[in-house]
């Protein structure tokens, strides 16, 4: 589906503030509250928009990714629905370009993303997997604007986030019933983790929605006179993702376009740009894990510290 004007405006308070009040967030949007809970209600409903509590790395001692580039023997989607089964896996995508298959591959530590590379390499079907570790995020719309600040994190606490990070809009009566506690004690709690940026809740749009029907992605090399060009590429509207890596490539990012023609002009803007060149493009043909889908259960942590 697209979206009108005010089912913009809706997004972007709840890209905000998942979790704001239908009273408020009709306020801001200029609609009853009967209205504004209806839209977000189809929405939802239509699969454009998903509200999740998206929780910070560090609060699950998650401090290594690796990006995957996966070639196969033949079909591609068995092997991926095969790579997305794994754990400390996410994303998952079939795509068009030099590797049929892209990847996403989380750890406590190197040792983990090794185990995890080890074991995509073992699956059946799989020819070869090329790696690049990440180093550190240059952007993210969805993650939590700053590193987390000293925060205990009990058991309770991680269970109310899985919830959240399943649906981030789930009332805190609901939370409560779940988990066992009063609303007011599970409210303090949600409270605390987003105020401490252990988690955010946001929406998160299926880009089709927003007339973006191409994901793309780019990996580049930078030169020594690269200067502030990866910068550049951050500030481009039409980058979701950009991350900094350590291996083939220095850098991995995302691309959302209007069309096939649009993603085109932007690894053409890439390639023009001085100091950078760009070594791989690849377009996502179908999604078959989420980015941000809740972490297994062995990925968590009882505590964090503050930097």
């Amino acid at each position: 589906m697209e979206l009108d004007a005010t089912d913009a405006a809706i997004v972007r308070e709840l890209q905000t503030d998942g979790r704001l009040a239908f009273e408020t967030l009709a306020g801001r949007v200029g609609l009853s509250r009967a209205a504004t809970r209806l839209r977000v209600q189809r929405l939802l409903g239509s699969g454009a928009l998903q509200v999740i509590g998206i929780v910070h790395p560090a609060v699950r001692s998650i401090r290594a990714v690796a990006h995957l580039f996966i070639d196969v023997f033949s079909d591609a989607a068995p092997v991926a629905g095969a790579v997305a089964a794994l754990p400390h896996i996410a994303p998952v995508s079939l795509t068009a370009g030099r590797f049929p298959l892209v990847a996403e591959v989380r750890g406590r530590g190197l040792p983990d993303l090794t185990e995890a590379v080890e074991r995509v390499r073992a699956l059946p079907g799989v020819r070869d997997v090329d790696t690049a570790v990440c180093t550190h995020v240059l952007k993210d719309p969805h993650l939590p604007a700053q590193d987390p600040r000293a925060v205990d994190v009990d058991p309770l606490d991680e269970r109310l986030m899985r919830l959240l990070e399943k649906d981030g809009r789930t009332s805190f009566a609901d939370l409560a019933g779940a988990v066992g506690l009063s609303a007011g004690a599970v409210r303090s709690r949600v409270l605390r983790l987003i105020n401490a940026s252990a988690i955010r809740v946001t929406a998160v749009v299926d880009p089709a929605a927003l007339g973006f029907g191409r994901i793309g992605g780019f990996a580049l090399r930078l030169e020594e006179e690269s200067g502030d060009a990866l910068n550049e590429v951050t500030s481009w509207e039409r980058i979701h993702h950009l991350t900094r890596c350590l291996g083939r490539v220095d850098a991995i990012g995302t691309v959302a376009a209007e069309s096939t023609s649009d993603l085109y002009s932007v690894y053409e803007r890439l390639r023009a740009l001085p100091g950078i060149r760009v070594v791989e493009t690849w377009v996502h043909v179908e999604t078959v894990k989420e980015r941000y889908a809740p972490a297994p259960p062995e990925a968590g942590r009882l505590a964090v510290a503050g930097r």
